[in-house]
C-alpha cells in the first residue's frame, strides 16, 4: 500500500495506539520523530480529557495535535482550536436523569476540570486514568463555573445494553457514544471527532486523501470518514470494521505501529 501521500495522522488511544495496560509503547516516540522529519502530523483522538492526554506525551506536547473529549476540544501548542460545549440547562436535565439510574455514575466533564460526587475509591480509580484534572463536590447540578464538554457515565453493568437505551430519545439533540464497554459519552450534536478532525484538517490544508486514522469504538466511527486511509483494529467494535477501508493487528500486537513504521 502506498502510503507517500500521508500528510496527517490521528489515533484513538485506549484500545488503539495503548495496550490493554493502557501503556503507550516506548517504540512510539522513535517513530513519531521519524514521522515529524518527513513532516506528517500527528493527533491524538480520544475520549480522555485534554489534561490527561496532554501527560501521555512528556517532551513532544507541542508536536501533538490534542483531539480530547471526543472531539468537544482541540488544542495545539496550548491553543485552542475549536470547542463545542454542551447547553447548560440540557446537561443539567441529564444530570437529574442519570442519578436515578441504578448502578451507574456520572463524570462531568468541564474544559478545566472533570467533576464528580462519588468517591467510591474503586471509581476514582478508574476515573484517574482518564482525568487528571477532577474534583469532588456535592452535587454535579451545582457545578456552573465551566464549560462543559460531555459526561461521561460508567456502568458496569455495560454501557451498550444498560445505559445506551435510557438515552435514545436524546439522539436528535446528542452525541450518544458507547466509547468502551462501560462508558456512555452524551455531549453535543457536533461533537465528535469526525468534526474535530475537519477542524484540524481545515486548519493545515490537508484533505482527507491524505489522512490515515485509527480506532476500535464505536466513538471513532465519524473520524473513519475523514479519511482515505482508515484502519480499525483488529480487537475493534464489527461497526468500526464495517465503516473502516482497512484493517491493522490489534492494540496489543502493535497494531498502529507496525503501520506506522510502514509510513
Amino acid at each position: 500500500m502506498d502510503f507517500s501521500s500521508v500528510r496527517l495522522v490521528a489515533s484513538d488511544m485506549d484500545g488503539t495506539l495503548l495496550n490493554t495496560k493502557h501503556e503507550l509503547s516506548p517504540d512510539f516516540f522513535t517513530i513519531f520523530n521519524r514521522m515529524r522529519s518527513k513532516e506528517i502530523l500527528f493527533s491524538a483522538a480520544s475520549g480522555r480529557q485534554y489534561q490527561n492526554l496532554y501527560n501521555c506525551f512528556p517532551g513532544i506536547q507541542d508536536e501533538i495535535i490534542f483531539i480530547a473529549e471526543n472531539g468537544s476540544y482541540v488544542m495545539h501548542q496550548g491553543k485552542e482550536l475549536h470547542i463545542q460545549p454542551m447547553d447548560r440547562d440540557l446537561t443539567r436535565d441529564l444530570l437529574k436523569r442519570i442519578k436515578k439510574l441504578p448502578n451507574v455514575l456520572a463524570i462531568l466533564c468541564g474544559k478545566k476540570s472533570a467533576y464528580i460526587d462519588n468517591d467510591d475509591p474503586a471509581f476514582v480509580g478508574r476515573l484517574s486514568m482518564y482525568y487528571d484534572e477532577y474534583a469532588i463536590v456535592d452535587n454535579l447540578v451545582n457545578v456552573d463555573d465551566d464549560e462543559f464538554l460531555k459526561i461521561a457515565i460508567c456502568d458496569l453493568s455495560g454501557a451498550e445494553q444498560n445505559s445506551y437505551p435510557h438515552f435514545l430519545e436524546y439522539q436528535h439533540d446528542l452525541q450518544i457514544k458507547v466509547s468502551g464497554n462501560v462508558w456512555l459519552d452524551l455531549s453535543h450534536k457536533l461533537a465528535h471527532k469526525g468534526k474535530a478532525l475537519d477542524v484540524v484538517q481545515k486548519k493545515f490544508g490537508i484533505g482527507c486523501e491524505h489522512t490515515m486514522v485509527f480506532g476500535d469504538y464505536l466513538n471513532d466511527v465519524e473520524m473513519m470518514g475523514e479519511a482515505h486511509f482508515s484502519f480499525a483494529m483488529e480487537n475493534a467494535h464489527p461497526e468500526v470494521k464495517n465503516v473502516a477501508r482497512f484493517t491493522t493487528h490489534s492494540n496489543d500486537n502493535r497494531g498502529v505501529l507496525s503501520i506506522l513504521e510502514q509510513l
